[in-house]
């Protein structure tokens, strides 16, 4: 991504960045620079270890280059963007929705909008959920970013309201929400596609790490039997199918999850 290089040459230019101690990312064309920890867009990372810095230096990247691209979609559809905040960090913290651990996993809050994540959580997904590479991480970040997204379009909020007292139909809601959050990670991965910024098995890998966090699959995974109505975000199947419907339209509109949950 960002002046014709894909995820991987990202990768590789912020490690040299650690290495030299020279910022090498600056010398891309990102719109606006790679976030610090400072800036109100960028990650607000309590992590103090150089070994970490590739990481946080390849998610700010795509943190800046989701909200360049959803900036762009939503003023065509008429609703400003506001940026949400990275708060990256590790075992615990505190958010506008509550105290969070590790277990929790990435998460973006409504009440505050901003995207927390473990920065354990990008080795637990190659190791434990089978889902590696650099685009698996960037698929986690753009899929959080999909719930920005919807609190700025009011779906988050209209979901909750009518998730009040609608029982099952309120939990098929709550799938909804997660599988269309998918499809906007999709929609970014479309865009930042058409601008060459993908290297070549990006896409499988956003598919790979989609799957890798069904709810089927993860009921399996606890020897536990599959069990529909305990699902909280999707199949494997159901999240790279509408990964994927994001990805190949690259449009809003393809996105509606919740026609079958209505």
């Amino acid at each position: 991504m960002g002046g014709g290089l894909g995820l991987g040459g990202i990768l590789v230019l912020a490690l040299l960045s650690v290495v030299f101690k020279t910022d090498f990312l600056s010398l891309l064309d990102t719109g606006g620079g790679t976030p610090g920890v400072s800036d109100s867009s960028g990650p607000a990372a309590p992590i103090d270890d150089p070994r970490e810095e590739p990481t946080v230096e390849f998610v700010s990247f795509v943190l800046d280059d989701a909200q360049a691209i959803w900036s762009h979609l939503l003023a065509q559809a008429g609703t400003p963007y506001e940026d949400t905040r990275l708060v990256l960090f590790r075992d615990g913290i505190d958010s506008a929705c509550g105290f969070a651990q590790s277990a929790t996993g990435p998460f973006y809050c409504p009440g505050d909008r901003k995207v927390y994540i473990d920065l354990g959580f990008f080795a637990e997904l190659r190791e434990r959920f089978g889902a590696p590479g650099d685009f698996a991480q960037a698929y986690v970040l753009a899929h959080e970013i999909g719930h920005h997204v919807q609190t700025l379009l009011g779906t988050e909020a209209a979901v909750r309201r009518a998730q009040g007292g609608r029982g099952e139909s309120g939990h098929a809601l709550s799938v909804a929400t997660e599988l269309q959050a998918d499809c906007f990670a999709g929609i970014w991965a479309h865009w930042t596609a058409n601008e060459k910024h993908l290297d070549e098995g990006d896409i499988d890998e956003g598919l790979g790490a989609a799957a890798a966090v069904g709810d089927d699959r993860l009921q399996r995974q606890a020897g536990k039997r599959v069990n529909p109505d305990a699902f909280t975000h999707g199949t494997s199947k159901d999240r790279a199918a509408w990964f994927r419907r994001g990805y190949d339209s690259g449009s809003i509109d393809a996105c509606d999850t919740f026609a079958s949950a209505r």
